[in-house]
């Protein structure tokens, strides 16, 4: 079944549900097959129509009007058929459109001929890349490629024209070529001919060339030159491989510079060792500033001051985007400076984009990477346009909101789980959002969206009737003709709650409401029938709002109660039958409605809990469940957590001060739960054992869980040693933090030959003297060794040789013992170290730790960012000058 879009509506899913429904046995009464089919006709021949439309790149108003409607009623007739479905269970020709559009100018000419006088930023980055890519010192004379990567707007291809100035003469010949979202490689190829071409005319007469004549004449002229060439504007890494075999492999020393908006291509433009990805970042904020003022009164001091303010706000929305300040304050500088003015542009921003001129490069631009997304892309990245700026956007609750709403299809053999992770990640590959909490594995936990971005897509989302954002000086909903399909209300008063009793709600498929919004005036939850999402995450004062009516969401899928600290759920939600997500964590619930176990959709649910359910065995699609307390459950409900086939992720805490010998029943069932948990798809265990001490009975875990990827016991001593069940066989293991008593060498074999061991956090309570051998953690990033001062930890050259990150205590005495030996030097991926001495040992012996820590710092070529903590300080210590007076 195809999915929920921004540009077809609902027709996906509907057309989906039609077909089922000629296949279920109602449809056997008299005369409803053949309605049925004639409705799913009509609506698939519309479907078609839509689809063909929704391509054209600037479709006249006829086609935007008809398309409008068409989506419209592809979402009201699923509407009806999913009430009329729930109450029965509990043409080709669209007319001639001229598509013609007005011809298109390059948006990036400005940053082509840009003048250097009013670059700003520039010098730094330019400077560093010219350097590299004039290095003597490179054993390889073949071409290199820099390729630079960023956001529309950041200045790529300024910042390319700026390095190839001030390097292009020592390069025989260089050239300038665009390549846009739709390359043509023939033409392409003849640019670069006509800017590099001899003086003997054998390039004059090119018009019947053919690709491959172009790239063989292209070789040869360039098959002794030492060139210098821009590639801008790269979107796919099949352009690029079409264009750059074009360029010989010649061994004089050439460049190519390549700029793109996504990731993955800027990586395969730069396939070999020698070769640099450079990734351009927003302008700083004084960059930013002396950029605005600049252009605008030459300076900042040169200001107004009543106009200082907004224009901090102003440049805030810009966010260090070039574009974005270059651009906005061409437009304040045909307007009167006064502070009203300047507000007024600040605030309508979004409009002006759509409307002004002097904008509409900016537009342009940010718009190219929009219109560059497949449709299911540019739905997700629609539905942020919910948030408000500078949200924070948490992929895992993002992602489930995208599931709930239909956006999201199963494919080749993946849950919609993973292939909604990985559009997030398409967005971010993209340049569309901003990464935010990236951790050791790369995972990133949530996202921003930056300010002109997000105008751009409330603009998109606005033009689709695709989401509505009411309160805080967004939309009024006196004017609001069609349908409301997905509702943010940022802000909420007397007036707004006015204008909500006069709208239908009865379409609403996502309600969010943020934490500023008077919860009290918000119309009841029986008037938003249709929603399929609902979240109140921050509302702190949702105990004051009556939620009569929560029964009435048949529809509804995810529920969002986080931080929002009521105390009880509402009796009513043991009626949503098609629940997945149920999110209660932040609040002060901890006891389900004892129905909840009926809900046999749920496959989130997120919080606290004293005691769980009974019967919670029978949830089988359940994959993440609620913290809970061992000692507090029955012995059955513990054993009926074993039934849990689907569970992926589990969190629980062993319970107060009770004698672990009382609790013997309770921890044998769930170690029995456990054992078939973990031949199914366990991927994540973490236990807290503050009170109760020791978990040593896990240490019969068996058969192995091979699909565990985290394990975390945190708390001292919770293991004596490592247990039994952590051997190498855990090929999937990725994360491990753990709390012994002591680690033998044979142990820390052990947990060097788990093949993918990312990160490792250990917490030791005895004294710990080794050396980590060769080929051990093949893949381990971050290592945090502590608990012990009493450890000495030195590294084998060629092991961990991946490492970026370690933190670890350094003993004085032990390290002379071993030459005070480290190993650090031979970690060529490090990053960050943080050692810190103990006061074991002689001042002397402290000292010379010390400096053998430092010296191989110093050595190791990665150059990482070094800290040394209660590093002894000759000054510091008066013994120190006695010594030496002595000697």
């Amino acid at each position: 079944m195809e999915a929920v879009s921004a540009s077809h509506g609902a027709f996906g899913p509907l057309l989906g549900k039609l077909t089922t429904l000629l296949a279920d046995e109602c449809a056997r009464l008299k005369g409803v097959r053949r309605e049925i089919r004639s409705l799913r006709s009509e609506l698939a021949s519309m479907h078609a129509a839509l689809k063909e439309y929704t391509k054209l790149e600037d479709p006249n108003d006829q086609v935007k009007t008809w398309i409008s409607l068409v989506r419209e009623l592809a979402y009201d007739t699923e509407d009806v058929f999913d009430k009329f479905i729930h109450q029965l269970g509990s043409g080709s020709n669209h007319g001639g459109f001229n598509i013609a559009g007005p011809p298109v100018v390059d948006p990036r000419l400005h940053a082509i001929f840009a003048d250097e006088a009013h670059l700003v930023g520039v010098d730094g980055p330019r400077d560093d890349l010219a350097k590299w890519m004039l290095e003597a010192n490179n054993l390889s004379k073949g071409c290199k490629v820099l390729s630079i990567v960023g956001f529309g707007g950041l200045g790529k291809t300024t910042l390319a024209n700026e390095v190839c100035r001030k390097i292009e003469g020592n390069f025989h010949c260089k050239a300038f070529v665009s390549v846009s979202q739709k390359p043509d490689v023939k033409k392409i190829i003849k640019d670069v001919i006509s800017q590099v071409a001899c003086e003997d005319g054998s390039t004059k007469d090119t018009i019947d060339w053919d690709e491959k004549k172009s790239i063989a004449k292209l070789r040869e002229l360039l098959e002794n030159k030492r060139y210098l060439i821009i590639i801008d504007d790269v979107w796919s890494t099949q352009a690029w491989h079409a264009i750059k075999c074009a360029f010989p492999e010649n061994d004089c020393s050439s460049r190519i510079i390549a700029t793109t908006r996504i990731i993955d291509v800027a990586k395969s433009c730069c396939l070999s060792a020698d070769d640099r990805v450079y990734e351009l970042e927003a302008l700083s904020d004084l960059h930013s500033r002396r950029l605005f003022f600049k252009r605008l009164f030459r300076s900042e001091e040169d200001c107004p001051e009543m106009l200082k303010e907004v224009s901090n706000k102003i440049l805030k929305k810009c966010g260090g985007l070039p574009l974005a300040i270059i651009s906005i304050s061409g437009l304040l500088a045909n307007r009167p400076a006064i502070k009203e003015e300047w507000e007024k542009v600040k605030r309508s921003i979004g409009t002006a984009l759509e409307k002004t001129n002097s904008l509409e490069g900016m537009s342009s631009i940010l718009s190219l990477s929009y219109n560059d997304l497949a449709p299911h892309l540019k739905t997700c990245l629609l539905y942020l346009s919910l948030f408000p700026e500078d949200h924070l956007i948490y992929r895992d609750r993002l992602v489930r909101r995208w599931i709930a709403e239909g956006f999201i299809s199963e494919e080749r053999g993946q849950s919609k789980q993973e292939v909604a992770e990985n559009y997030f990640y398409e967005l971010i590959n993209k340049s569309m959002v901003q990464p935010v909490d990236i951790e050791y594995d790369g995972e990133v936990r949530a996202c921003r969206v930056h300010d002109m971005m997000l105008e751009i897509i409330i603009s998109k989302s606005a033009e689709d009737n695709f989401t509505t954002v009411v309160g805080g000086g967004q939309t009024s909903l006196l004017n609001h003709q069609d349908s409301i399909r997905r509702l943010s209300i940022q802000h909420i008063d007397k007036k707004l709650a006015s204008e909500l009793a006069n709208v239908d709600l009865s379409h609403v498929r996502t309600l969010i409401v943020m934490p500023s919004c008077c919860i009290t005036h918000l119309p009841s939850l029986d008037r938003f029938e249709a929603l399929r999402v609902l979240d109140f995450e921050g509302c702190v004062d949702l105990k004051d709002y009556d939620m009569e009516g929560m029964d009435k969401l048949f529809q509804l899928k995810y529920l969002g109660f986080r931080d929002t600290r009521i105390s009880k759920l509402p009796a009513g939600i043991v009626m949503l039958g098609n629940l997945e997500t149920l999110n209660f964590e932040g609040t002060s619930v901890r006891e389900l409605p004892a129905r909840i176990t009926l809900l046999t959709e749920l496959r989130h649910l997120i919080g606290r809990l004293n005691k769980l359910p009974s019967g919670i065995g029978g949830m089988r699609n359940l994959q993440l469940m609620p913290r809970f307390i061992i000692t507090m459950q029955e012995t059955d409900v513990l054993k009926d957590l074993g039934n849990l086939k689907s569970l992926e992720g589990l969190d629980v805490d062993l319970g107060d001060e009770v004698s672990c010998e009382d609790k013997r029943c309770e921890k044998e069932a769930f170690l029995s739960s456990l054992c078939k948990l973990g031949t199914c798809k366990l991927r994540s265990l973490e236990i807290k054992s503050k009170y109760c001490g020791s978990l040593d009975f896990l240490d019969s875990w068996s058969p192995l869980p091979s699909s565990l990827q985290r394990f975390v016991a945190a708390y001292r001593d919770s293991f004596t040693k490592l247990p039994k069940w952590i051997t190498p066989a855990l090929i999937n293991l990725a994360d491990l933090w753990i709390c012994l008593t002591e680690l033998t060498e044979d142990g820390l074999l052990t947990l060097g030959q788990l093949p993918s061991l990312l990160r490792l956090q250990l917490r030791l309570s005895k004294k710990f003297i080794a050396t980590v051998q060769v080929i051990s953690f093949p893949n381990l990033k971050a290592l945090n060794f502590s608990g012990t001062a009493q450890a000495y930890v030195s590294f084998a050259k060629g092991s961990v040789p991946k490492l970026e990150s370690i933190e670890m205590p350094f003993n004085a005495s032990e390290a002379k013992a071993n030459g005070f030996y480290s190993g650090i030097e031979h970690l060529h991926c490090l990053k960050l170290a943080y050692i810190w001495c103990n006061e074991d040992g002689t001042l002397p012996e402290r000292k010379a730790a010390a400096a053998a820590i430092r010296k191989d710092a110093d050595a190791n070529p990665n150059h990482p960012e070094f800290t040394f903590e209660n590093e002894p300080w000759e000054e510091d210590n008066e013994e120190t000058g006695a010594g030496d007076e002595e000697k």
